[in-house]
């Protein structure tokens, strides 16, 4: 369980356990009210504005440049090097590369990187199906490297069994739901390897993608590589998803390394303004040593903003991962006999920059 819940967020958990195992087919609800006493901790993008926590299904014709393209996320997220001028959380890295041999990813490593590599990236050409032991496999992984932030499964036929192209609506949304099941319990992105169909619809690429919308509809966000023709070495990456906007990135792949260079994001990413409550905050937390708790009553006070303590609480309750990783501070809203009390402490700071070796449970370039 998540050590930054508060003790009235494990009780509440604890209760909800009783009440399934006494009747599993009741149905377990969350009340608004409570819902907003609860401090949700969610994690960081894998890579900004880019790649988030989640199942992700990249698509693009054969031999196209896939595996080219997801070992390179795979290795800027090792690594924690910046992706496309992008920052990105340092993680440990599991590749299902099962259309490969160890040989051939050694070359194609080798033919992009050079000599520099990672101990923090895994390579595996054979996995079980999901109708198997892949769940079991993908979390015993995980158990021994708690710092996995990222799993590439490439290709998505090879894990999901059977031979049949009779896709279903039904077929692929189960099918899906139980990999991005293994992604949520994780608290990680699951990037899955897949191809588009033969006919192509020119007014959306993700109607491209080979099987049924269902496929989409289960997944927390979509890839489609398209390139100009076989021969070129440009291609547009079209991305959507229920984080991040509608996106269209120009990429050209390097000759020499084969490695593929963003030349233009054509989306504007948004970004919400710093919020004046969070820096104070943040500055009364340094103030007093990295450590503060009091009321929220008092809190108010010493905000510097016109707000009332309940709804200081809430905006808390709402921004516990934005003060974690934008501004390195560890909330939690704690209920006790005496009452009601907030309690900040300063995660230890650290000058990094991306790129840095970091530490593998924070996000390297965004914690302090």
């Amino acid at each position: 369980m998540d050590e930054n819940k508060s003790k009235q967020d494990k009780l509440l958990e604890a209760i909800r356990e009783m009440n399934r195992a006494s009747d599993p087919n009741k149905l377990q609800t969350v009340s608004m009210s409570e819902m907003y006493e609860t401090v949700y901790q969610s994690q960081p993008a894998v890579i900004e504005d880019f790649l988030y926590p989640g199942l992700c299904v990249l698509a693009g014709d054969s031999k196209i440049g896939k595996s080219f393209l997801v070992s390179q996320i795979a290795f800027h997220v090792a690594t924690g090097k910046e992706f496309w001028n992008k920052a990105v959380s340092k993680g440990t890295v599991l590749y299902l590369a099962l259309e490969d041999q160890y040989s051939r990813i050694q070359k194609r490593m080798f033919k992009m990187y050079g000599e520099e590599n990672t101990s923090d990236l895994y390579f595996s050409i054979t996995a079980s199906t999901i109708t198997a032991h892949l769940e079991n496999q993908l979390n015993d992984f995980v158990r021994g490297h708690p710092g996995t932030n990222l799993i590439i499964i490439d290709t998505m036929q090879k894990v999901r069994g059977g031979v049949t192209d009779n896709y279903s609506y039904s077929k692929d949304y189960e099918f899906i739901s139980q990999l991005k099941k293994i992604a949520d319990d994780n608290s990680l992105c699951l990037l899955l390897v897949h191809h588009t169909k033969k006919m192509k619809d020119d007014k959306d690429p993700q109607n491209d993608i080979t099987g049924t919308k269902a496929l989409m509809a289960a997944a927390d966000s979509s890839m489609v590589l398209v390139k100009e023709s076989r021969t070129s070495l440009n291609a547009i990456l079209n991305i959507t998803g229920r984080d991040q906007p509608d996106t269209r990135i120009k990429i050209r792949k390097n000759p020499e390394t084969l490695i593929w260079e963003s030349e233009e994001f054509e989306t504007d990413i948004y970004k919400e303004p710093p919020d004046p409550l969070l820096q104070n905050i943040a500055d009364i937390v340094i103030r007093n040593s990295g450590k503060w708790s009091g009321s929220a009553t008092e809190l108010a006070a010493l905000s510097g903003v016109d707000i009332k303590p309940n709804k200081l609480t809430l905006k808390l309750n709402i921004n516990a991962s934005k003060l974690r990783y934008d501004h390195g501070i560890d909330y939690k809203n704690v209920h006790t006999h005496n009452g009601r009390f907030i309690e900040f402490q300063l995660i230890e700071k650290r000058t990094a920059t991306v790129g840095d070796d970091c530490d593998d449970k924070l996000p390297c370039g965004v914690l302090p």
